[in-house]
């Protein structure tokens, strides 16, 4: 079977009510391109009749394929497990709710033909526009934990580490991917950081951006801005320790 060009990453849990626009969407927008692509949709364990929608309109949107995690797991997993289960050139994921629209493509694949290999959106560089705000407090949140992401990580360039919307490459998604260990939502500056140290080529590029409701983010609990901060601390002793394996990788492009 030919290697699709691209591929369309959905994690998805409890999105019932909402995957069927969005996938509609992406493929009104994809139908129309001249290259082959494929649509995954990730299911991680939800309790809502997101994985019996999606296998519905499977059905009448070509190309897609729904994979149904019986546990869930978390978003970071479920990208993870994307972008290795994926088969195309690029693979581009981005969130259930739409809140990043597939518009926002054309442009991303412009820039990997100008020679980089990861391509990430961001909420706040120049050319963003936010729509729709979440509310205040969780802006705040947000805010903080962006500083500290950039002081732990060196990640200085990245006032926005965790949109949704991220593109890689083939070889980049498969050795990025294979070593990312975060489950939760910390798994974004994972990515980022792991794709730098690998010696991949980054670039961030603005979106439009609309706020959802009905998010999983709190500020306790599996998926809440704690558990981010200690991910981030862990991430920065697997750098500290070597557990990345990195430099397997970088041998292996000298040999």
């Amino acid at each position: 079977m030919e290697q699709p060009f691209l591929s369309v990453i959905i994690p998805s849990y409890k999105e019932g009510e909402r995957i069927g626009r969005n996938l509609l969407e992406i493929d009104k927008h994809l139908k129309g391109k001249n290259f082959t692509y494929e649509i995954l949709i990730i299911v991680d364990g939800s309790p809502d009749n997101t994985a019996e929608i999606s296998r519905n309109y499977a059905l009448q949107v070509p190309n897609v394929r729904v994979i149904e995690n019986p546990e869930n797991h978390g978003k970071g997993y479920v990208v993870r497990q994307g972008l290795l289960e994926a088969t195309g050139q690029y693979r581009l994921f981005l969130d259930a709710d739409g809140s990043t629209s597939i518009t926002h493509l054309d442009a991303f694949l412009t820039e990997f033909e100008a020679g980089y290999d990861v391509v990430i959106g961001s909420r706040d560089i120049e050319g963003a526009f936010i729509q729709v705000h979440q509310p205040k407090h969780r802006e705040i949140m947000g805010d903080m934990g962006n500083w500290l992401i950039r002081i732990v990580l060196g990640l200085w360039g990245y006032p926005d580490t965790q949109c949704g919307f991220k593109m890689l490459s083939a070889e980049a998604s498969r050795e990025v991917a294979s070593r990312m260990v975060v489950d939760r939502f910390g798994f974004d500056f994972e990515l980022i950081v792991l794709a730098h140290k690998l010696g991949f080529k980054v670039k961030q590029m603005p979106v439009r951006w609309m706020n959802e409701e009905g998010s999983t983010v709190s500020l306790t609990g599996k998926n809440g801005f704690i558990q981010v901060i200690i991910d981030l601390f862990k991430t920065r002793l697997r750098l500290w320790f070597g557990q990345y394996h990195i430099g397997i990788y970088k041998k292996s492009k000298k040999a």
